[in-house]
């Protein structure tokens, strides 16, 4: 098995890179730029090696025939790379607490926020510890965040809501002892997120590049750092749809490194990484 797996990593070639270059831009939107040729060699190959196929080839086909296209959901997860913790990024979530939550409670009863490539689920309970540390208590009648990710490993971890010591690196210890459990304090200490913030969320499965089953309309859009694994076209059509999808007032927040110069769009500009409706 070794030495199948060894001639499978010297038998990935250009064409391979570029055939399924093309089926993951086809099917999810998400351009695999050069620079991703040794991650996609090398998952692909452990991949293919956990079926017992004998090639590339053999496993690419395999994912083309699979009518259930579970095997492309699973070659995707295996593909996307997920770094994240808790309130990273943090200006966004200063943004939300400062400038858009005083005018939402002042303004309507409920309040609906989507997190967008909420990969396992720091982003959505960042969102909700913040809601509920801003908010007056009696205004959680009606508020809601939908998380979403294309990957269902990710939503797995999210749904689950265990996490270990390192995902706080920049969370007050106050809000770690207020919304989490420890369930283990050797040798990491690893935290389970309590019902209070588990209960504000719902997590799906979404390919942003499908129709979108929610109507909205939605006050506050994140979606950072997903729109560097898409093409131009590809980031001018979803912005457009974020957009569309977003109440008057709404907000659309991207990755810090992330910005709409040269997308097509109706949004102003509000701050780095920041664009209002």
């Amino acid at each position: 098995m070794h030495m199948q797996f060894a001639q499978l990593q010297i038998g990935f070639s250009e064409e391979h890179f570029e055939e399924i270059s093309a089926l993951v831009h086809q099917l999810a939107g998400i351009h695999l730029h050069e620079g991703k040729k040794e991650l996609v060699k090398a998952r692909l190959a452990k991949r293919t090696r956990q079926l017992q196929l004998q090639s590339l080839d053999e496993y690419i086909a395999y994912v083309r025939n699979d009518t259930t296209g579970r095997e492309l959901i699973l070659m995707l997860d295996a593909l996307s790379t997920n770094l994240t913790f808790f309130f990273r990024e943090s200006k966004h979530f200063d943004y939300l607490r400062d400038k858009m939550l005083p005018r939402l409670f002042q303004g309507q009863k409920k309040i609906r926020i989507w997190s967008a490539g909420c990969s396992s689920g720091e982003e959505p309970y960042s969102i909700a510890m913040l809601l509920r540390e801003t908010l007056p208590s009696h205004s959680f009648l009606d508020v809601r965040i939908l998380a979403t990710d294309l990957s269902t490993r990710v939503l797995s971890t999210a749904c689950r809501g265990v996490y270990d010591e390192d995902a706080f690196r920049d969370t007050p210890a106050v809000l770690v002892q207020k919304y989490f459990e420890l369930v283990q304090s050797r040798p990491k200490r690893i935290y389970r997120v309590l019902p209070l913030l588990r209960d504000m969320i719902h997590f799906a499965r979404l390919n942003l590049m499908d129709a979108w089953p929610m109507k909205g309309p939605f006050d506050v859009i994140f979606c950072r750092n997903v729109m560097i694994y898409f093409d131009k076209p590809t980031q001018n059509r979803l912005v457009n749809r974020f957009y569309d999808l977003l109440a008057d007032g709404g907000a659309l927040l991207l990755g810090h490194s992330e910005s709409l110069t040269g997308t097509k769009h109706r949004f102003r500009y509000s701050q780095p990484a920041t664009y209002v409706k």
